[in-house]
């Protein structure tokens, strides 16, 4: 109980914005770190750097993941298959975002953002309900998302045999991870926001930042 009342006050500069693929989550953090002054900490850009950190017993799922052909990973195994041994999903190294954040001054307010953003990973380290929230984008957005944005997915299958079936079966489990998501925030009493396709960027930056209390913080 003492080392999670102490991982709070250390943590208390930090908000935090998880959720689903393609939800537009570092757009918006990116946005409102502009505005009100905070610093990124964009958890999917030092996935590689705690995959090469994290040693293979504390992170069985990925080491099996990295000794898979791409073949095996995407298409070979169902997507409810990947989705239950998917590392990120299952908390993996998150012990290293914590001690990544950790390293940030107290005094200098701190966005973090991505998938990684596990509900039940990050209850435990909030000071305040505030401090946390969860975007959950609805099939049809992440569908127009990809499109737009020609689909960073589309690169991590493109390798395969059968690239149009891999992306099938990426996007399923994707859509798996964020309906657990969304059972799981609204469990845990947690903040979530759906994210649709009648949604702007604006809107969206606007009700992430009231979630998060922004504004009232300026």
């Amino acid at each position: 109980m003492t080392r999670t009342v102490d991982l709070r006050e250390r943590l208390a500069h930090v908000r935090w914005v998880g959720g689903g693929s393609g939800a537009g989550k570092s757009t918006v953090v990116r946005r409102l770190a502009d505005r009100h002054g905070l610093r990124v900490y964009a958890s999917d850009e030092v996935m590689s750097d705690h995959a090469a950190r994290c040693p293979p017993d504390d992170c069985p799922q990925l080491s099996a993941f990295l000794r898979m052909t791409v073949d095996e990973r995407w298409l070979h195994r169902s997507p409810s298959v990947m989705f239950e041994t998917f590392h990120w999903f299952q908390g993996e190294a998150f012990d290293l975002v914590v001690e990544d954040l950790l390293r940030s001054p107290a005094g200098a307010p701190v966005i973090a953002e991505g998938f990684r953003l596990l509900p039940h990973l990050v209850r435990p380290l909030l000071s305040r309900p505030a401090q946390a929230v969860w975007l959950l984008p609805t099939p049809r957005f992440r569908r127009a998302a990809f499109e737009r944005r020609g689909g960073c997915e589309w690169e991590v299958v493109s390798g395969t045999s059968d690239p149009q079936q891999a992306l099938s079966n990426l996007l399923e489990r994707d859509r798996m991870f964020t309906e657990r998501l969304a059972g799981e925030v609204s469990g845990l009493g947690l903040d979530a926001l759906d994210v649709d396709t009648t949604m702007s960027e604006d809107d969206l930056a606007e009700r992430v930042a009231a979630a998060l209390a922004l504004d009232v913080e300026r």
